[in-house]
This record gives C-alpha cells, sequence and structure tokens, in this order.
C-alpha cells in the first residue's frame, strides 16, 4: 500500500511539471520548506524537491514531496532558505588560473607606480639576467591608461629583463629586446600579425609590441611546477568555484595538456565542477594542420557526451581585445594617447582572412564540434557571422549552435543574422563593469550603444550566455578578471560603470529572472546539456546552491553581496559544512 502511495505522488507530482518522470525508487535526499526557484520556463517557484543519485525525482509543495518519503529517506528543512540551480560560468580559463600565483603572490596593481615598484621589488630578490614577467595587467584598468615606458623598465630593472603583457600586446625592457635579438632595424617576417611600436621622430622602437608578444624570448621566471602541483592547483580553484555557486564551466581554450589535468581529477572523483572544453588551435597554422587538429579532437575520447568531462567544441582567435585597442572594428578606433593610436585609418587587427575562416568553420561544425572564436569588435562579429552564414549554405547551422565569443561590440543587424542562423554568445558581464568608462571616452556614448546588449540579444531571441574569462589568479573579486557570478548579474541589472555616475545604456537593461538565466539555463543551451542542467526540474542533475537571500525580492545592490551557503553537484555537496538535519 505505502509503495503504491510513493508512485501515485510521483506521478501526480511530475504530471504538473515539464517533465513527466515517474519515480520508480525512494528518493534518497528529500529538501522541503525551502524557496525554490526552478528557473524553469514559466519560472516557478517551489517548496521542495527530491533527489535520487545525481538527479532530481520531483519539485513540488513540501506535503506532495512528503508523499515519496521512505524509511532510507534523509530529509533536510531549508528553513525558508533559497534555493538555485547551479550557476554555470561559460568563459574560463581554469588550468591557467590556478597557475597564476604558483611561485609567489602578486598584488593588485592599480597604477603605473605600482607596477613599477612591484618590479622593482622582484628584480631585488631575483639573480641578475633572470626575467620579470607581469601578465594581463591591463593598461585600460590602470588609473594611468598607459603602458610603462621602456625607460622607466630599464629604471627599475636595468639587469633584468622585463615582460609586461596584457594580452596579445605588452611593453618590454631594452634587455628583454636585447636578449630576444629584437634592434631598431628589426621586421617581422614569419607572416603572423603585429607590429613594433617606433618613436616617430626618431624610429627607435618604444618597447611597446602589438600583437607580437610570441617574439619576445622569455625564459624561466618562477619554480616549475609538477604533474602533481598543477592538478592539486586547479582542483583548489574548482573549490572556490564551489564557493560563489559555480557548478559548471566552460574552459574556452584547453590544449591537451590542460585536458590531461581534468582527466586525472575526473578518474579520482575529484572534478567538482562540470567541465565542457573547447580544443585550442591556432588559426595561424596551415588550414591542413588545422584541419588535422579537428579531425584528433573529434576522435578523442572525450568527444563522446560526458556529464563531467565533455571536449564537444573548438576556440581560435580572430581579433585582438578591447583592452589592449586591437579588436577589429567596423570604423576606425580613433587617435587615442590611452591605446598610442595615431593612424586615423585604424581598425584594429584581424587575424585570419575570410576563406580560410569559411574552411575552419566548416571542418568544425562537420565533425560536430561547437565553433567559437575570440571576436570582441564589431566588425570581426561580422566576419565570423559571415563566415557561419556561408557554412549554412551547405550545412545547416542552427543544430550545430555555432558560437561567438566575447562579442562586446555588435549592431542591430549583426543581431538580427545571429537569430537567424541559431548563432549563440558568451559575453563577460564584469567587464562592462571594469572597462565601460573608459570605453565610453574613447568612443564615445553613440558607438557604445550595442556594447553588451543584453536587452536586444533576448528581444532577438539570441541564446546569451554569462561568463568570467577568468585567466588569473584564485579568489572571485581579486582577480584581473573576477569570476564572481553575482558581480555579473548585479552589471545586467544596472549596467553602471566604475568610475561613472550614470547607467551606460540603461535600456539594455534586463529582469531580474533573464539575469538567472544567463548563468543558468542559457549558458547549458549554448554547451547543448539544457536537458540536463540549468533548472531544477524532474529529471536534470541534482546541481544547485542555497543562499542567503531572495535574490528575486532583495535589492540590486544586495543582490551582488549575496553569499552562497551550500553548493551541491550531482546530489553530492562539493561545498559548505555539514549539518544534522531534523527529520520531521
Amino acid at each position: 500500500m505505502h509503495r503504491r502511495r510513493q508512485l501515485l505522488a510521483a506521478c501526480v507530482l511530475t504530471a504538473t511539471l515539464t517533465s513527466p518522470v515517474v519515480v520508480a525508487q525512494p528518493p534518497e535526499l528529500i529538501f522541503l520548506n525551502g524557496h525554490i526557484v526552478t528557473v524553469d520556463e514559466p519560472f516557478s517557484i517551489a517548496q521542495a524537491f527530491a533527489v535520487r543519485g545525481e538527479q532530481i525525482t520531483a519539485v513540488g509543495s513540501d506535503d506532495d514531496v512528503l508523499l515519496l518519503k521512505a524509511d532510507s529517506t534523509r530529509v533536510i528543512d531549508l528553513r525558508g532558505s533559497t534555493v538555485l540551480p547551479g550557476l554555470i560560468d561559460s568563459h574560463t580559463h581554469p588550468t591557467g588560473a590556478s597557475m597564476y600565483e604558483f611561485d609567489h603572490p602578486v598584488p593588485e596593481m592599480d597604477t603605473i607606480s605600482d607596477v613599477l615598484n612591484y618590479i622593482r621589488r622582484r628584480a631585488e630578490l631575483l639573480d641578475d639576467g633572470d626575467w620579470i614577467v607581469v601578465q594581463q595587467v591591463f593598461i585600460t584598468r590602470l588609473r594611468d591608461q598607459r603602458f610603462p615606458t621602456r625607460k622607466e623598465l630599464d629604471l627599475v630593472a636595468p639587469r633584468n629583463p622585463v615582460l609586461f603583457r596584457t594580452g596579445p600586446d605588452a611593453a618590454v625592457n631594452s634587455l628583454a629586446l636585447e636578449i630576444s635579438g629584437i634592434g631598431d632595424d628589426f621586421e617581422i617576417t614569419d607572416g603572423e600579425p603585429g607590429y613594433l611600436e617606433r618613436d616617430p621622430k626618431t624610429g627607435q622602437l618604444t618597447g611597446i609590441l602589438r600583437s607580437c608578444t610570441r617574439l619576445i624570448k622569455t625564459g624561466a621566471t618562477g619554480k616549475s611546477p609538477t604533474d602533481d602541483d598543477r592538478t592539486l592547483r586547479l582542483k583548489q580553484l574548482l573549490t572556490a568555484y564551489n564557493a560563489v555557486g559555480i557548478t559548471s564551466i566552460s574552459d574556452r581554450n584547453a590544449g591537451d595538456a590542460a585536458i590531461a589535468i581534468y582527466q586525472r581529477l575526473l578518474n579520482s572523483g575529484e572534478l567538482s565542477c562540470r567541465v565542457f572544453l573547447y580544443y585550442a588551435v591556432n588559426a595561424q597554422q596551415p588550414i591542413e594542420e588545422i584541419q588535422k587538429q579537428i579531425a584528433q579532437a573529434a576522435s578523442h575520447p572525450l568527444h563522446d557526451r560526458n556529464e563531467r568531462l565533455w571536449l564537444r567544441g573548438v576556440k581560435i582567435f580572430l581579433d585582438g581585445g578591447m583592452l589592449t585597442g586591437s579588436a577589429y572594428m567596423r570604423r576606425p578606433w580613433g587617435v587615442s594617447d590611452i591605446y598610442s593610436i595615431t593612424d586615423p585609418d585604424y581598425r584594429g587587427l584581424l587575424y585570419v582572412e575570410p576563406e580560410k575562416l569559411r574552411q575552419i568553420a566548416h571542418a568544425a561544425l562537420s565533425h560536430e564540434l561547437q565553433m567559437t572564436a575570440h571576436s570582441v569588435g564589431d566588425g570581426a562579429v561580422d566576419a565570423l557571422i559571415d563566415a557561419y552564414d556561408h557554412v549554412n549554405q551547405t550545412l545547416p547551422v542552427a543544430e550545430l549552435r555555432p558560437c561567438i565569443t566575447h562579442c562586446n561590440f555588435m549592431s542591430a543587424e549583426a543581431i538580427d543574422r545571429m537569430a537567424a542562423l541559431g548563432i549563440v554568445a558568451d559575453l563577460q558581464p564584469a567587464w562592462l563593469y571594469l572597462d565601460g568608462a573608459t570605453l565610453t571616452k574613447q568612443f564615445g556614448l553613440e558607438r557604445m550603444q550595442y556594447f553588451q546588449p543584453y536587452r536586444s540579444l533576448f528581444d532577438a531571441g539570441v541564446s546569451v550566455g554569462g561568463g568570467s574569462d577568468h585567466m588569473q589568479k584564485i579568489g572571485s573579486l581579486r582577480s584581473v578578471n573576477p569570476y564572481d557570478p553575482w558581480l555579473g548579474l548585479w552589471t545586467v541589472l544596472t549596467r553602471l560603470p566604475r568610475r561613472m555616475d550614470n547607467p551606460l545604456h540603461s535600456e539594455q537593461v534586463i529582469s531580474r529572472q533573464e539575469a538567472l538565466r544567463l548563468y543558468t539555463v542559457n549558458n547549458a543551451f549554448l554547451t547543448f546539456e539544457e536537458d540536463r542542467k540549468g533548472s531544477l526540474e524532474p529529471g536534470k542533475l541534482a546541481d544547485f546552491i542555497i543562499v542567503d537571500r531572495d535574490v528575486l525580492t532583495c535589492s540590486v545592490d544586495e543582490l551582488r553581496d549575496t553569499k552562497v551557503l551550500e553548493t551541491w553537484l550531482g546530489g553530492r555537496r562539493v561545498y559548505g559544512a555539514e549539518e544534522s538535519d531534523p527529520q520531521p
């Protein structure tokens, strides 16, 4: 009789939901007396849910879900706490970020003086000739908004080569140029992008390299990590992701070495985030080599669907960056002291010519690998859409979900074309907060109308996900690209950049429900996993978080300070203290 009652209750429960799952066995866990924000299609709010194994078996009222309880079921009283689906970050670089401070802690740098003081202290500690490398301290985020000069770097580190690298661009001192064999008469001959800045009066190198940091021959910059070191550090970072509510990530530039580290954590049962991998491909290689690498990625064992670790994407770099003045724009950047731009017709740098881009996109998509490319400027976005459109003429792309990574600068036309082709987008909201003021100063308010245009993307039906592009340090707000999703949520709801008094195009603000979808179901759709995660529904994975406030009704500023109390992955707690929960 009790068994029939359980089955009948399960049928009644699930019949009211979108996923008609019949519970054949009683749940192992029941969570009740909560505020369950399901993020399902109607954005339902429930009181309770049940879990068996790794998945949710029922969602509903306390009374209904308790009908499923068996003697073996553990009941956890949420005491009114808010529960959300586990958050998803669409863009991370964990294997590199976790090792950023392996050798020594790196302080926050807010000014050129901070940068020079750090380099001076490193020079005092190191032997003569040892390299000093400063990574990803973007000049547009420094209050001075410029590179350190060659002379300044020579002064603070006369006996150590220095590389101040901001991504594809860099500033170096004289010793770094000398060691790398770069003199005033040096010319780039490797056929790859970039140029060396020269003093317009003397023709001498300024020490600033644009999109050609590869020319600098750096040596060892600290102690060498073992495979065990790398594995441990990655495990620590994934735990830090769990602490802010992240249960799934996409690694958007994973090479073979990175995949091997993830594989070790998977094999040991220590992978506390689900990971979707985009295989790193150098688009500057011959097309035959690129096609070979894509085929190899498609034949990798992890290309078969795996809910913990799935190799399902390919990533290339199509243009430069907005933080370094090299993103490829529809219109010229404009002469700029901040970005050291003197050519009024300069539009940035595009790294892949159209025919080759079409071939890469076709090779990836035809192998059921989601194609994406780093495409920051609106000119690069147009170029990538053109490539996908060309592929679509012979290979329909909508179900393959081709992606554009970053797409910070867009246009109404680009958004319409993306919607028509089924192109998805991966954006980083915190960049609006960190860089909106500098970019508005550079481009003017009119050109910023379609900078991270979330409202326009949602209205057009483009599936857009939120990410961080986390590349450095462990710590959600101390990283140069912070991975705290609550900052991202606050940003898309306010569009208020730091150091600005007013929102940046407030017409692009989205609702609170849409903001939550940005980090849950939308990101699940980006990785072909919307049937298994992103919302709390029967039949989906039991990835969820318990937070300290009602994120739907608290003030927007309070939302930014949300604290995660517990994080669960596949029905197992991966963050938060174990408690003794009373049985009702």
